[in-house]
């Protein structure tokens, strides 16, 4: 079985699927208060290879995170259902604006919206 990393090219892909979700990001009310301006390039940095990793590329999140424990690391933002729909209109966005095929479309928003539930915490 072929990882989706490499079905997609690879951590090119990743990065510029990462920008273009912080492209909304960065003029959506309800998500930027989220992201203290000092830490958006590691904010950037931290989901475009935990999802490297996470679709079969590179260890880096690994080596330098350690376990993902994604729940843990947001319980300190109060993450609605607002907050998910808003996170997930702007994934959405970035997936069909980059995907290759609607097939790598539908199977990363397959990890995407069970995922952005999951951390919906209030």
């Amino acid at each position: 079985m072929t990882d989706l990393y490499e079905i997609v090219g690879g951590a090119d892909f990743f990065v510029r699927l990462v920008d273009r979700f912080y492209d909304g990001v960065a003029d959506d009310p309800v998500l930027r208060p989220m992201y203290p301006e000092h830490d958006l390039a590691g904010a950037r940095h931290r989901l475009a290879t935990f999802l490297m990793h996470y679709w079969g590329g590179d260890p880096t999140y690994m080596e330098q995170r350690g376990h993902p424990r994604l729940r843990m690391r947001h319980v300190p933002y109060a993450i609605d259902e607002t907050a998910r729909d808003r996170w997930l209109l702007h994934m959405a966005t970035a997936v069909e604006d980059l995907a290759p095929t609607p097939e790598t479309a539908a199977t990363l928003m397959s990890y995407f919206v069970p995922a952005a539930e999951q951390l919906r915490n209030t």
